[in-house]
């Protein structure tokens, strides 16, 4: 018998894959801080996608690190110091490279679920 899992935890896994690709698209929009990335793609997806930030600041971590994005400390609209995050030239490359593979995937996935049984 195949259980079925819970809504969050297929969304958790779809994430693992889609992550980057998010947080660089929702970066592309505009300089922004950690918290406010995690309120962008929830509100942006209606409330469907909820990133904990547990997988959020390992994956900007990461992806400063390959210098896809870059960051300065500054006041946020609430006054307190936060780290703003900006996508870098090679990160806005890499952007469109993950959407294109996205594309890509989607449609062999298409392909494969739609044939016929």
């Amino acid at each position: 018998m195949t259980r079925h899992k819970e809504p969050d935890a297929r969304e958790a896994e779809l994430l693992q894959g889609t992550l980057d690709m998010l947080i660089l698209k929702v970066v592309a929009l505009e300089p922004i801080h950690g918290y406010a990335i995690v309120q962008r793609i929830q509100q942006i997806s209606k409330d469907r996608l909820q990133i904990r930030q547990g997988s959020l600041y390992p994956a900007l971590y990461r992806l400063e690190n390959r210098r896809w994005l870059k960051s300065e400390w500054k006041t946020s609209e609430g006054g307190r110091d936060a780290k703003y995050y900006s996508l870098t030239r090679v990160g806005r490359q890499q952007l469109e490279q993950e959407k294109a593979d996205w594309k890509r995937l989607c449609e062999v996935i298409s392909l494969i679920l739609e044939t016929g049984e």
